[in-house]
Formats: C-alpha cells, sequence, structure tokens
C-alpha cells in the first residue's frame, strides 16, 4: 500500500509518498518541496494572495499526478497556519477539491504540534527523558512535550518567520530599534506557552522544521563537520546560533544567502528565523538544541497507520450511550474530538445563558451536544458540500440510543451548522412539522455561533458572557489570544440565532 501525505505550510508544500509495510513501519519513496511561501502579507491583511494561490494550486496538482504515478492508494492532505488564518482560506481550499481533485483538511495548531512529536518519537531515540519539541514554521511555532508513551503538553504560538516579515513590514535589513521590538513581541506572544513549558519540565529540546535545519546545518558547517546534510540527531550550542544570528541580522538577503547552509529561497526571512529561535532557547534556559529531520508530513502518515489500526468497538470513552455513538461516528470519520468538544463546550455555555429566552429543556440541550460532535463528519467524503454530506451519514450510520426523531434533527443541525441557515428557501426545511422547525432554529442558531468562534480551530475562546440590553443581546468573548477572526466569523453566523430571538447580537472581546 502506498501513501502520499501533502503538507500546505506557510512557507512551503511538502510531499512524502511513502509504502506501507506494516501498521508500524514504512519506507519513504520520493520527497518533494516547494517554496509557495502562500502565506506572504497573509498576515498583516487576513487574506492569501491571488498569485500564492494560483502557484499553491498548481503546486499542488503537480504533486497529485506525481502521486499517481507511483500508484497511491490514498492522499492525505494537510493545510496549517496561513489557510487557517486566512479569510479566504476557505476559498483556496475550494480550489484544491475542484482543480486538484483533493480533499484537504484544515488541523489546528494543537494538532499539528501533535502530529510533528509523532514523527520525531520515530526519528529520534527516546530513553527515560522527557522531549520538548520546537517547530518554526512560517505562520506558527508550535511545542511540544512528551516521552515515549504520551503526551504532556503541546500547543500553537502565533510566531513563523512570515508572520514577522509581516510585522516588521518587509525590511531587507533590521536595525538595533526593531530589533529590539522583535524580541519584546515574541516575548509577549511566547509568554504562555514558555511558562506551561518550564511549569511542565523537559530534559532535552528537539527542532525541526526547514528554519531550524537550515540554522543548524550552517552551525555544523562552521564547525567542519563533514557531514552536515545528514543532521537528524546532532546537536548544536545554542553560543554558536547566537553568533549566527548576529552574522544574519547584519547581511543583506544576498549576503545571507552565501553563507554555507543557507538556501537562497530561505535568504530573505532566515535571520528572524535565527532571532526566534534563540529568543524562545533563552526564555526556557536550553543552551542545546538536537536536530530532527522528522516532520509534519511523517507525523500524518504515523496518525493515518494508527487511526486505521484502531477498532471503533474498542473506544470506550463517553458518558452514556448517545454520546459513545456519536464519539464512535465521529472517530470512524476522523473528526477532532478535542476541537468537537470545546465547540460542544461553548454551545452549550450559550444554550444555558439563554435559557430564559428561549426556555427549552434538557431534550434540546442533548441535541446541540450531540450534534457538536458529529456535525462535519462529511468531510471525510469531500469538503464540497459536506454539511449534506454530514447530513446522510448521520441519518444512515444507525446511531445508538437516538429515537428516529432525534437523529433526524442531528441530521439537520449538521446540515444547517453552516452555508444559510434554516428557512422557507429550503425544500426539506419546509416538510418539518412546526415544532421541529422551532428546535432546528434555535439549536442551529447557537451551534453556528459556537463554531465560529473556533474559526482558527486553536480552541482560544475560553468562556463567553451574554447580557441583555432591551432588543440588543451582546456576547462577550474571554480567551488568551487575540481572536478577532473567532468574532468576526461569529458574528457572519448570529443572524440564524438573531432571527430567533427577535433580537440584533453583537459579538465583542470581553
Amino acid at each position: 500500500m502506498n501513501i502520499a501525505a501533502i503538507d500546505i505550510g506557510t512557507n512551503s508544500i511538502h510531499m512524502i509518498i511513502v509504502k506501507v509495510q506494516s501498521r508500524t513501519h514504512f519506507d519513504i519513496l520520493m520527497q518533494e518541496k516547494s517554496m509557495v511561501k502562500l502565506g506572504v502579507g497573509v498576515f498583516a491583511n487576513k487574506e492569501l494572495s491571488k498569485e500564492a494561490m494560483d502557484l499553491g494550486v498548481a503546486t499542488v496538482q503537480r504533486y497529485v499526478q506525481l502521486a499517481d504515478q507511483y500508484g497511491v492508494d490514498d492522499i492525505i492532505v494537510s493545510a496549517t497556519s496561513a489557510t487557517r488564518e486566512a479569510k479566504n482560506g476557505r476559498e483556496f481550499l475550494d480550489r484544491l477539491i475542484h482543480e486538484a481533485g483533493v480533499s484537504p483538511q484544515l488541523i489546528s495548531g494543537k494538532e499539528e504540534a501533535k502530529l510533528i512529536f509523532l514523527a520525531v518519537r520515530e526519528a529520534i531515540a527516546i530513553k527515560n527523558e522527557k522531549l520538548l519539541v520546537i517547530d518554526i514554521g512560517g505562520g506558527s511555532t508550535e511545542a511540544v512535550i512528551g516521552d515515549q508513551n504520551q503526551i504532556f503538553y503541546g500547543n500553537s504560538m502565533k510566531l513563523g518567520v512570515l508572520r514577522l516579515w509581516d510585522f516588521i513590514g518587509n525590511q531587507t535589513k533590521i536595525n538595533g530599534k526593531t530589533q529590539k521590538e522583535l524580541k519584546a513581541h515574541i516575548k509577549q506572544a511566547a509568554s504562555a506557552v514558555v511558562e506551561k513549558i518550564n511549569q511542565t519540565g523537559f530534559d532535552r529540546v528537539i527542532g525541526t522544521s526547514g528554519t531550524i535545519r537550515a540554522l543548524a546545518e550552517a552551525c555544523l558547517i562552521k564547525a567542519d563537520n563533514l557531514a552536515p546534510e545528514i543532521v537528524n540527531a546532532e546537536t548544536v550550542k545554542l553560543k554558536d546560533l547566537i553568533k549566527l544570528r548576529d552574522r544574519l541580522l547584519d547581511a543583506s538577503p544576498e549576503e545571507r544567502s552565501e553563507i554555507p547552509g543557507i538556501n537562497s529561497n530561505r535568504a530573505d526571512a532566515i535571520h528572524l528565523g535565527a532571532l526566534l529561535l534563540v529568543e524562545i532557547l533563552t526564555q526556557i534556559n536550553a543552551s542545546v538544541i538536537t536536530i530532527s529531520d522528522a516532520s509534519l508530513r511523517d507525523g500524518m502518515i504515523i496518525n493515518y497507520l494508527e487511526k486505521h489500526g484502531i477498532l471503533i468497538e474498542e473506544v470506550s470513552q463517553g458518558k452514556s450511550l448517545k454520546e459513545k455513538s456519536c464519539i464512535r461516528l465521529a472517530i470512524k470519520y476522523d473528526t477532532d474530538l478535542m476541537e468537537k468538544r470545546h465547540v460542544m463546550k461553548i454551545a452549550l455555555q450559550l444554550f444555558d445563558q439563554l435559557k430564559h429566552l428561549h426556555e427549552a429543556d434538557d431534550y434540546e440541550r442533548d441535541l446541540i451536544s450531540h450534534a457538536a460532535l458529529i456535525y462535519d463528519i462529511g468531510l471525510f467524503v469531500a469538503f464540497q458540500d459536506y454539511h449534506k454530506h454530514s447530513r446522510y451519514l448521520i441519518k444512515n450510520s444507525q446511531l445508538r440510543g437516538f429515537t428516529n426523531d432525534e437523529v433526524f434533527l442531528l441530521g439537520h443541525l449538521a446540515r444547517y451548522h453552516r452555508k444559510k441557515g434554516p428557512g422557507k428557501s429550503q425544500k426539506k426545511y419546509r416538510k418539518l412539522e412546526k415544532p421541529q422547525k422551532k428546535t432546528l432554529k434555535l439549536l442551529a442558531g447557537i451551534l453556528r455561533i459556537a463554531i465560529g468562534l473556533d474559526k482558527t480551530k486553536n480552541q482560544w475562546v475560553r468562556n463567553i458572557n451574554c447580557e441583555e440590553k432591551a432588543n440588543l443581546l451582546e456576547i462577550k468573548v474571554f480567551g488568551e489570544e487575540n481572536m478577532d477572526l473567532e468574532i468576526w466569523e461569529a458574528q457572519r453566523y448570529a443572524d440564524t440565532l438573531a432571527k430567533y430571538l427577535k433580537k440584533e447580537i453583537v459579538l465583542m472581546v470581553g
């Protein structure tokens, strides 16, 4: 069995094709990398440029053709930070579906961290130690702590070479003042994760990603390493990285590209990667870093093999027969349960805080909690019209513990969680009984806002608070990071609940 994994990153698009030998082993047949720089400008204006999208689509099309030549049985495609945070990210994914014939998955920063750790665990010999894995990308930096058996902590920081590039306004050289501003920005953006890292503790730091490997290779060449191209398990000292950082910051892009180990495609932003890596290592008091060739795409393959080797019947999660049934269905169709439980939490907060207005009871509360687990299982079929695919799968999956009426409503909640809300223009909605229409409008309205509040799939929204003012409902949003995109998305989908409650809804940072 041959499998291809395509990683659509902010800086590069990679593909790996492997031959699966067993549930735990695969051989790499080939690897491809293209420095598309999809995320250039996206962190400043929140949009992917048409040129970047065109190049991204063309690259994936080429990869798919190459995968076909290798006779792959499945192509796994994941998109990360730039696509997550762009307002037109869905447009780019739609183009990949129609023009490249793939079904891309938009993964969260936490999921990205987990997949990277899975890959590192297979590439680096782990004894009785905790590893801290750091991966610097174009738009985000992942940090995850774990050992041979489990992951203790994993999160994503809004720090990356292209994001920093946008932060400084594309300066080719950075003066002392800008360097101080960058360091302060990095310290602030990384503070919560650094605090958690120091609390959790670690024995060794592992660095992955093209940026870190390029910096390591430059340091190793400087140290007269005989085979710097083989960097897996090599170690680099912080003091050497500091010297390289200072040299890169003082150089022009042309001069940076002449430094052995620094590819010309990375010369424009590699100095920012060096600054970022040094700052993080300094903040966690690490004097040395071990380099790994492991990557997100390796983790995608490992995760794919692990998931398809697990029997759904062995899953024992869930508080009730109904919840267990929904969890099994979610796992069967590769849904991110952590993300869905977060959406459930926000939806239930909305439901409970608005109970004096909607007067619904536990029946409706249970329905929305279960719908939150399975509303997007149709992504397993295809991204295009996946809300309709979700309704079909729910209807035909023989969910245990539910009545026919409950299954019917769960399917319709999946159908109306996105795109246009329930209304008279939809034929299937018109056929519903009046009580069903009322329930559907309320729960779909709540679910649409809850899903919108996890727009970037990073679970940054922690709590919400609803305040009623005459004909206005204010929803205040509380969290740890900049939640502008979450609030923007939720506001777009607030119309269904607003019509049901007959109140204007305004979402804002609490």
